[in-house]
């Protein structure tokens, strides 16, 4: 009886293993998407993937990705919802908008399967990936400048660039 269940928990170590090998890296940036932050990316992923690894036995032909997929957004939503995640790419969009932007764009699950994941209504899913894609589509905030105000003769300019007074009137330079 004691090898028996030896050799399960070995398989089971060998299957786990075989998972995580093929879909940590994807997972990881998934929620490095999410955190926006790598060290605190792995800890949520490895609290998921801790979830995931107790309740293997239980899966019964769940995908395990998707169970994995699903306890990384719920433990987003519970850790993060209510701070800004730091920096990346996304880092202009809100908790809630970030989670389902990486749910629908990235990991492609369905509007109206992220609903049911988030416990909210698919037009609710769909506004707030109006209100995230229209975000990072827009440009985003100028960066103040050295002086803390514009040059009046700056109005217009894009992003990144302003006047150089050693140049003269009228020249614009990049900013380093």
């Amino acid at each position: 009886m004691r090898e028996r269940r030896a050799a399960q928990q070995c398989r089971r170590a060998r299957e786990f293993e075989a998972f995580v090998a093929g879909a940590a890296g994807r997972l990881l940036h998934a929620a490095t998407l999410l955190t926006g932050d790598p060290a605190a990316a792995e800890r949520l992923l490895t609290a998921a993937l801790a979830r995931t690894f107790a309740a293997w036995d239980r899966l019964h032909g769940e995908d395990p990705y998707d169970r994995t997929r699903q306890e990384l957004a719920t433990r987003f939503a519970r850790t993060m919802w209510r701070r800004h995640p730091r920096g990346g790419a996304l880092a202009r969009l809100t908790p809630q908008e970030r989670l389902v932007v990486v749910l629908r764009f990235y990991e492609g699950v369905a509007e109206e399967q992220a609903a049911a994941q988030l416990g909210l209504p698919a037009e609710r899913i769909r506004a707030i990936c109006l209100r995230a894609t229209s975000t990072l589509r827009s440009r985003p905030p100028a960066p103040p400048s050295v002086s803390g105000e514009a040059h009046p003769a700056d109005a217009g300019r894009p992003t990144g660039e302003r006047r150089s007074s050693e140049e003269g009137e009228g020249h614009a330079v990049r900013a380093p």
